[in-house]
């Protein structure tokens, strides 16, 4: 009997270490990629969300308790680099949630989702690797739990996760990076900003994922995807939805000239 990539995705979301989760996620995803794992119809239905496993720390503090640092000094571009690692962190469990969570969905959003987690956890072995160059490793600073709680509050509807979580939170980074590369070019670290570089480009990929997968729900239900986003949006995005925006990228990305200018108007709405 082939093994059901569901029960895959929940082992990896229960990996609580760095190394295990990482190294789950490679296998399994590699595997659903050969045909070794099966989207087994009959699989147990989804427990409740809950915290996926995490390693001790870092610390989880709300944002405002967390200490803002500039580039300046090393001590700064550790706490971002660690910063930045913990969101690929976190993208690691999302993307096994949205397989584990949602069923009856064609083929392809499972190997959509696969091939995120493999990518979000290459992500984050490149900048934990890069940390520990500076002589520090994941863990070592306060974080914010800010993407799983949105996963949470999403829970019930594929729909509202892929509006939400790919396309709001996760598509934050296609608005900052370009400047966070700039800045770190200016400071001669390189290697981080080509880290920078190589997720940035791929992360278009892993919002336009959302896109699609939005726009399918939104087919499905029978609903219109301008008019759904827009509500959305102002009924999540309050704290978790700034501006400006990275228009370019987000078009590349799948959002239409519709949603963007929802988005900026949601912005001036929510204050």
């Amino acid at each position: 009997m082939i093994p059901s990539l569901f029960s895959a995705a929940h082992a990896c979301l229960r990996a609580a270490s760095p190394d295990e989760k990482l190294a789950l996620t490679f296998a399994t995803a590699e595997a659903f990629a050969r045909g070794e794992l099966s989207i087994d119809d009959d699989a147990p239905p989804p427990e409740p969300i809950r915290m996926p496993g995490r390693p001790e720390r870092p610390t989880l503090v709300h944002p405002r308790d967390l200490p803002r640092r500039g580039f300046g000094n090393e001590e700064g571009r550790a706490a971002f680099i660690h910063s930045i690692a913990h969101i690929e962190f976190n993208a690691i469990d999302l993307a096994w949630d949205a397989i584990y969570r949602f069923r009856g969905m064609p083929p392809d959003y499972y190997a959509d989702w696969a091939q995120v987690a493999h990518d979000e956890a290459r992500h984050f072995t490149l900048l934990r690797t890069r940390l520990k160059e500076f002589g520090r490793d994941y863990g070592d600073y306060d974080a914010h739990n800010g993407l799983w709680e949105m996963t949470e509050k999403t829970a019930h509807s594929g729909l509202e996760r892929m509006a939400l979580v790919p396309r709001v939170l996760e598509a934050r980074g296609l608005d900052v990076t370009p400047g966070m590369i700039v800045k770190l070019r200016q400071l001669g670290d390189h290697a981080t900003a080509d880290i920078l570089e190589l997720i940035l480009r791929e992360e278009i990929g892993h919002v336009a994922a959302g896109s699609r997968w939005f726009r399918w729900h939104c087919e499905r239900a029978g609903v219109e995807p301008e008019a759904t986003f827009r509500r959305l949006l102002v009924q999540y995005g309050r704290g978790v939805l700034y501006g400006p925006f990275n228009l370019e990228a987000r078009g590349a990305a799948g959002f239409s000239e519709e949603e963007l200018q929802a988005l900026q108007s949601a912005v001036a709405e929510l204050g």
